[in-house]
């Protein structure tokens, strides 16, 4: 979570609290003179009626931050807190071992998605290009970092009272490591990839954003093109003997195919093991709790009488190509941002959510019918579509959900009520849909 950490204040411009305009990417300044004036007359009009305690952009820092996004990322995060101390007890909970969707299987989606409406609002307006790109190489270089230290093995020997870097077995990808790629990627997009047309209408979005479009569906393609296409060999790894430090003993796994998505002769997994090498995966794959190599299944335990040679092999579920698809998802999520900064309509922007969500939705229910199944380790086109429109009704649910509290109720309310109302921001109203 301390890598989310490290971006999630771009998402809502927090700057001076003094001023009435919204400051992003450290400085760079975005005139919001609707929402300054509608303030003010809120304000003016507030204290001829009497009332006190009136709610103002520059009273709090709370005040100018997307209260909505905040909401969903705090689901999200008590959703992963959730699954991580809950998904052992309760296998209906913790990721599926393949095949299939768990509520656990949402949570890296719902976070890439954040990111990518975070990163919408931040480069709204960029004054120097080049010094954007600079921060973000930084700010994925942080994540790169802290991804290689917390889950590359850097505390390999903690019963032993030894750490430090073991080369032979650093786990080079990991959760940290896919969302610095999928931030960075996105970032560049977002910074270089837009052009300066306005956008009134959905059909605007898609002109000004073509690039940005255009690099999402290379990436799918690219994606599609290597999990069905690659040619997988037969391939073989070892393992240690227990109760020896030395020996080892060799698995072969017989593959010679294409196209097939199952846990041992997949493209994702050969990707990785060409490219990175047996060593430096994750060593206990979900796959290990699948009924094939678990007498416990859906969890972890014994190996069953005949289990396939697989079993034991190493996978990484953040792997090379199936990160492809989690840049995806972040560039679904930069869609919505882009929704949020151009259209001020609260009715026009939830349409705007809801349509792409549910399709997507749809969409990836009916590939998995037609054998694209859902899958969070290959992170499948269908799991793709699926989770990105999930993050997409979510979203616009706490939309909803926050704005009309936000008019229901004053600051005399509860102090959730309270928290929540400062928390946001008035957003100001303009027409509906194209208008040339």
């Amino acid at each position: 979570m301390g890598s989310y950490e490290l971006i999630k204040g771009d998402d809502n411009g927090v700057g001076d609290v003094k001023k009435t305009y919204i400051t992003v990417e450290d400085g760079f300044k975005e005139g919001e003179a609707e929402l300054a004036n509608e303030n003010a007359q809120f304000r003016e009009n507030s204290v001829k009626n009497g009332q006190k305690n009136v709610i103002s952009v520059s009273d709090s820092p709370l005040q100018q931050r997307l209260v909505s996004l905040d909401v969903f990322r705090g689901v999200t995060v008590a959703l992963m807190i959730l699954v991580d101390h809950a998904g052992g007890v309760i296998s209906a909970i913790n990721h599926s071992p393949w095949n299939g969707l768990t509520l656990a299987d949402f949570v890296m989606p719902f976070f890439l998605f954040m990111v990518g409406v975070s990163l919408g609002l931040t480069y709204k307006k960029l004054p120097n290009k080049i010094v954007a790109t600079r921060r973000a190489i930084l700010r994925a270089l942080k994540l790169l970092f802290l991804g290689l230290m917390l889950q590359g093995g850097y505390f390999h020997g903690v019963n032993d009272l030894t750490y430090g870097v073991d080369l032979n077995r650093i786990r080079w990808m990991g959760i940290l490591q896919r969302i610095a790629i999928a931030y960075f990627l996105a970032a560049i997009c977002e910074i270089w990839l837009k052009t300066d047309d306005d956008a009134k209408c959905g059909l605007d979005l898609v002109k000004k954003y073509r690039g940005q479009l255009l690099v999402g569906f290379v990436l799918s393609a690219l994606y599609m093109s290597l999990l069905y296409g690659l040619y997988v060999p037969d391939w073989e790894y070892q393992i240690p003997v227990d109760g020896s430090s030395n020996a080892t003993k060799t698995f072969s796994v017989k593959c010679g195919v294409r196209g097939d998505t199952g846990p041992a002769c997949n493209a994702v997994g050969y990707i990785d093991r060409t490219l990175m090498g047996l060593q430096h995966l994750y060593r206990k794959p979900t796959y290990a709790r699948t009924k094939h190599c678990s007498i416990n299944s859906p969890d972890y335990g014994p190996l069953p009488s005949g289990a396939p040679s697989w079993c034991q092999a190493p996978f990484d579920p953040e792997g090379l190509l199936s990160t492809v698809m989690a840049v995806v998802t972040c560039l679904i999520g930069l869609h919505y941002g882009h929704i949020l900064v151009h259209f001020k309509d609260h009715k026009e922007r939830i349409l705007q959510f809801t349509i792409p969500s549910f399709c997507l939705v749809v969409l990836g229910f009916l590939l998995d019918l037609c054998g694209m199944h859902l899958n969070k380790v290959l992170y499948s086109f269908s799991y793709t579509c699926v989770t990105a429109g999930a993050a997409g009704i979510f979203f616009a649910g706490t939309y909803v959900l926050l704005n009309l509290s936000m008019k229901l109720y004053t600051r005399q309310q509860t102090p959730k009520l309270m928290y929540m109302g400062t928390g946001g921001q008035p957003l100001p109203q303009s027409g509906w849909g194209c208008m040339h």
